[in-house]
């Protein structure tokens, strides 16, 4: 959430913002219901104030004096007036708080101008897309794929998006998840399981809502959401809470299952373990000081880098056009790795910051110098999501024999250096 002083002494940046993020927003009508919000405020407060006034001059009278009496009388005419406008604000300011937080977050001055895929800025390559397998294929044509990743048995149970993990096809997953949480340990984020369903309070905190309903799937009794990213649970944490400045920065990480209805998804880029409705991801957070955010965020994009190099997977990094930021992002890089049989990238992780919006709306502060709270800023990076680094691994190291060559990094957790479809 934006603050309001912003919107009021400095439309034209929040309009450039509006621009820049390529939203449909009508800011005039905010700044009018704002207004509005506003006036109708004082004029509450200022008869709250007369009625505090006229009943301290109640006290200094005689009981049922004719004095006392027309005091009693403005009393109620105040008591009157006054819920007729309490009633008003109340509608205006449920308007007013709908309308603050559909306004989007300010990209940093360092976002580059764009709308599509085209305007996006290679910030950084590692490794030879050339250097890949001899025999790499696009992970779901491999012979014997089915064996391990069963799609048909999953939509059976559930639906399309939610594939069983067999054998060396679980025992991979297992592997990835535990060399993630190991490498998030020795970075400095302590470990947290957290729940995988949030309420609409905690959902609204991070910017799913009211951005993100389609995208979520929702339990209809008690109105709960699954957890499209553990970034939810993580950052509410501390919600509502005053973190203590020498703490500063919070490092957690979190592995959960991942649920995405996926909406409007079609095409090449959902086949196999491209897309998918249910998935395993690692997530990286941290709360910390406004000042050292950015350098905070190269060093969490350098945590979710060294994941990719220590798994021998040719990536490049992406620094986001304003066009394809996130509605509460003011910063993101997109990690891609190079997938060997598909010959495209694959989005394995995403690195932002969003400075105080989201801190704003779950409002979660620390106590400066001063003494006086003072917002923090939270960032988050996937560290990693499983599916894609997967289907990267798959492809990219696949053997004439069928068979896939791991990194040697995963060796010790999934038990032999090679993986088998049969």
């Amino acid at each position: 959430m934006l603050d309001p002083k912003l919107l009021r002494e400095s439309p034209d940046t929040v309009r450039a913002a509006i621009a820049k993020k390529h939203l449909n927003i009508d800011l005039e009508a905010i700044q009018s219901l704002d207004e509005q919000w506003r006036s109708q405020l004082a004029q509450v407060e200022t008869l709250r104030a007369q009625q505090k006034s006229v009943n301290g001059e109640m006290a200094g009278l005689a009981k049922g004096s004719p004095e006392f009496m027309a005091k009693v009388g403005e009393m109620k005419s105040l008591k009157t007036e006054l819920k007729e406008l309490e009633g008003g604000l109340k509608e205006t300011e449920s308007a007013w708080q709908e309308a603050m937080l559909s306004l989007p977050n300010l990209p940093h001055a360092s976002v580059p101008e764009g709308k599509t895929d085209a305007d996006h800025v290679v910030a950084a390559t590692h490794g030879d897309v050339n250097a890949v397998s001899a025999d790499a294929q696009a992970h779901w044509e491999i012979p014997g794929f089915e064996n391990l990743f069963d799609f048909a048995r999953g939509a059976k149970t559930t639906g399309a998006g939610f594939p069983y993990y067999v054998g060396d096809g679980a025992r991979i997953v297992r592997a990835l998840i535990h060399f993630f949480l190991d490498e998030a340990g020795t970075a400095g984020y302590t470990e947290v399981n957290p729940p995988i369903f949030v309420n609409a309070d905690s959902a609204t905190a991070t910017g799913q809502l009211p951005d993100k309903e389609g995208q979520m799937y929702e339990t209809v009794i008690d109105q709960l959401y699954a957890v499209p990213t553990a970034e939810v649970p993580l950052t509410n944490f501390f919600r509502d809470e005053i973190i203590p400045e020498a703490d500063l920065p919070v490092r957690r990480c979190a592995y959960t299952p991942c649920f995405r209805r996926e909406a409007g998804s079609y095409g090449k880029d959902v086949r196999g373990l491209n897309r998918l409705h249910q998935f395993d991801k690692v997530e990286l957070l941290k709360w910390v000081h406004p000042s050292q955010s950015y350098d905070e965020l190269e060093a969490l994009r350098n945590d979710a880098e060294n994941l990719l190099k220590k798994l021998e997977l040719p990536y490049r990094v992406l620094l986001m056009c304003g066009g394809d930021l996130g509605f509460a992002q003011a910063k993101k890089y997109d990690l891609e790795v190079w997938s060997g049989g598909q010959e495209r990238w694959l989005e394995v992780s995403s690195c932002s910051n969003f400075e105080a919006f989201q801190a704003r709306r779950a409002r979660i502060r620390f106590r400066n110098t001063d003494g006086k709270p003072e917002l923090v800023h939270t960032l988050n990076g996937s560290g990693l999501a499983v599916p894609r680094v997967l289907a990267a691994l798959l492809e990219n190291n696949l053997q004439a024999d069928g068979t896939v060559k791991l990194p040697a990094v995963l060796v010790p957790y999934f038990g032999r250096d090679t993986l088998r479809f049969a």
